[in-house]
């Protein structure tokens, strides 16, 4: 089948591996001039180790990414407040567990794809009229053509759940946060494979060494949806922060006066997207398009390898039969992705804490995870997969 696929991030590109791979001709379309890199480092573990794992892109992910050491939280004048060694993950996860670059994942699949995929940059699908025997589609540059499937892997704010679904605030569930990352060169100090947070109340901001000296910084904070609100220009975004953030202490003003000269700042909103389906005729949602589990998870991007993997695989166990393929895609990975929400939803009050009592207590409750078992009982639910990831014979 040729099937359409709106959005070459990380759940798009891995579609049309799984679909290519299946001998089916997936087009993948994207908004942006060219593959997007930026955004922030991504905690990479479960379910979608294992499908890359499948895909043999494991050595090259691994090669990418970090292994990472400490997360540390310090005070105002860098001294350590709490925190703890990632030696509780590795144990967790018998040591299938690294930390990279979003952008690193797309590239790594991306290339995989082996330049055999057809590829629209800087449009994004305007229109789909899905019919009984096909869909057509036009795209936003006026490119028109045929499919028999579109699916909508374009993020939180997909274009074809708008369009073949209904709008955006129908589905969307604000959490209460916005989220900015950038990336400078030559920052310092620099904190090799640890990764650094100051907190003040309501507040946290982040910054992680990368090789190249370069340097990541990650802003969370409280926000209200109107405020947080996507699409804003980076001089807008800019504002936004140096408003959030200019009585931070810590590091803050020096973090701020690098931002001055960058223009390729991720910014958006922390939502999930909560559906009654993912899928309708010869259309359907993936990734955060379908059912977004924001940061707070941990492992959206692992979630959304997985969903891509499972929507491929059905689709060849079923032998073209899309609707018996698109009810086992919905049946099989519903119940596991609203719990992995549900305990995102659950955490969201206390990443962030909104009192100095409570960045008190979160600091006091990360230092006791050095003690053996602690670990475990603390962080042991929020890395398992409760999932049977299906093997799908080629």
């Amino acid at each position: 089948m040729r099937i359409a696929i709106n959005g070459a991030g990380v759940a798009g590109t891995t579609l049309a591996w799984w679909l290519k791979h299946y001998g089916h001709e997936p087009v993948l379309i994207e908004q942006a001039p060219r593959l997007r890199t930026g955004g922030y480092v991504i905690d990479f573990w479960g379910l979608g180790y294992t499908v890359i794992e499948r895909m043999g892109l494991l050595p090259q992910v691994l090669e990418r990414g970090y292994h990472m050491q400490e997360l540390r939280f310090v005070d105002d004048d860098s001294r350590k407040a709490g925190g703890f060694d990632t030696e509780v993950f590795d144990r967790l996860l018998h040591g299938r567990f690294t930390t990279l670059r979003r952008g690193a994942m797309v590239e790594i699949v991306h290339d995989a794809l082996g330049g055999g995929v057809e590829t629209h940059f800087g449009t994004s699908i305007a229109a789909v009229e899905d019919r009984a025997d096909g869909c057509a589609v036009v795209l936003e540059n006026g490119t028109r053509f045929d499919c028999d499937l579109v699916v909508g892997a374009d993020g939180l704010h997909s274009a074809v759940r708008a369009q073949c679904f209904g709008p955006e605030r129908e589905y969307e569930k604000f959490l209460g946060y916005a989220v900015a990352a950038f990336e400078v060169e030559g920052y310092r100090p620099r904190d090799e494979l640890t990764y650094i947070v100051h907190a003040t109340p309501s507040h946290q901001l982040a910054r992680f060494a990368l090789r190249g000296d370069r340097t990541l910084f990650l802003f969370v904070f409280r926000s209200d949806p109107e405020s947080a609100a996507p699409h804003l220009s980076p001089e807008d975004i800019r504002a936004l922060i140096h408003a959030e953030y200019g009585d931070a202490g810590w590091e803050t003003p020096r973090i701020l006066e690098a931002m001055a000269g960058v223009d390729d700042i991720y910014f958006d909103r922390m939502s999930q997207i909560a559906m009654p389906q993912w899928t309708k005729g010869r259309v359907a949602l993936l990734g955060d398009a379908a059912a977004a589990v924001s940061l707070l998870a941990g492992e959206g991007t692992g979630l959304a390898i997985t969903e891509a993997y499972v929507l491929a695989g059905e689709l060849h166990r079923a032998g073209g039969d899309h609707a018996a393929a698109f009810a086992e895609y919905e049946s099989k990975l519903r119940p596991f992705l609203q719990k992995k929400q549900e305990a995102a939803a659950n955490f969201a009050s206390s990443f962030v804490p909104k009192s100095e009592f409570g960045l008190w207590a979160r600091n006091q409750i990360t230092r006791l995870m050095a003690i053996p078992g602690v670990g475990s009982l603390v962080m042991g639910d929020t890395v398992k997969d409760d999932f049977d990831l299906p093997d799908y014979a080629d």
